[in-house]
């Protein structure tokens, strides 16, 4: 079955999503497939809910009324996690999306996965790594929420403020790190599935990588596709090769140390 036509449903925690993030949702669910169940989670008699309703009409997404039975108790957990069984024993879907930064669903997550479901987990840059562990792929809302803003100007101004340089500074620490764990990745990958001449084709390159690190995304670093990021480390070589008649390019990769490592006869 190819990807587009992979069925998911998208299951939103709105106590630990902001309405904000919908739209960025609902474009990566496209990339993966279609969503036949949009569902959100939450007290909607509660005041705070009041930024979510032309957010719910505009993208027809369908509101599950959880009241909170006790304070400080999350009630809504359960009514999700409870659906998301339903929906699951039902067989009208392929995949899940989870849309929370919330640990709690991190047995959830990995039910679905023993079930055969592809499960994609979306949330803030705070989700604690056991339930990004748990999902086959996880994407950082906040990230790209940034990236898809188009008044750069006044992303820029807000920039300048004391209290947002020392988060930028923080942040560019965390990718940092990130990106260094990111490229040992990649180089031991290619030492231990390429050929004999070290070339690895990128595209299972990248799957390996995400089986290894669920929230690797080449857009977490500022490239929109997986060549040009690939390009930019040091001493990784890259090749294309023209596939049949329709002219496809095949991108392959490897460690440029490889060709003096080579063994001769």
């Amino acid at each position: 079955m190819n990807s587009k036509d992979l069925k998911f449903a998208v299951l939103i925690d709105s106590d630990n999503i902001a309405a904000k993030y919908i739209s960025v949702v609902l474009d990566e669910v496209t990339k993966e497939g279609i969503a036949t169940y949009k569902r959100i989670y939450g007290d909607w008699t509660s005041p705070v809910s009041n930024q979510w309703k032309s957010t719910l009409l505009d993208n027809s997404i369908i509101p599950v009324q959880q009241y909170s039975y006790t304070q400080g108790k999350n009630s809504t957990d359960s009514a999700m996690i409870i659906d998301a069984m339903d929906i699951l024993y039902s067989g009208q879907v392929d995949g899940f999306c989870l849309i929370s930064s919330d640990s709690d669903f991190t047995r959830l997550a990995a039910r679905l996965r023993e079930a055969g479901m592809k499960v994609i987990g979306m949330g803030e840059k705070k989700t604690p790594k056991p339930f990004i562990a748990s999902c086959n792929q996880f994407k950082y809302l906040d990230r790209l929420w940034m990236t898809s803003q188009e008044d750069v100007k006044e992303v820029k101004k807000d920039k300048e403020t004391t209290e947002s340089k020392k988060i930028l500074a923080e942040e560019k620490a965390e990718l940092t790190k990130e990106l260094n764990r990111t490229v040992i990745a990649i180089r031991t990958i290619i030492n231990e599935d390429s050929d004999d001449d070290g070339w690895i084709f990128a595209g299972h390159l990248g799957s390996l990588l995400v089986k290894r690190y669920p929230d690797f995304d080449v857009r977490n670093f500022g490239y929109s596709k997986m060549t040009p990021f690939l390009e930019s480390i040091p001493n990784i070589e890259t090749r294309k090769v023209q596939k049949g008649e329709t002219g496809v390019q095949m991108i392959y990769v490897r460690n440029a140390s490889k060709r003096n490592n080579r063994k001769h006869n």
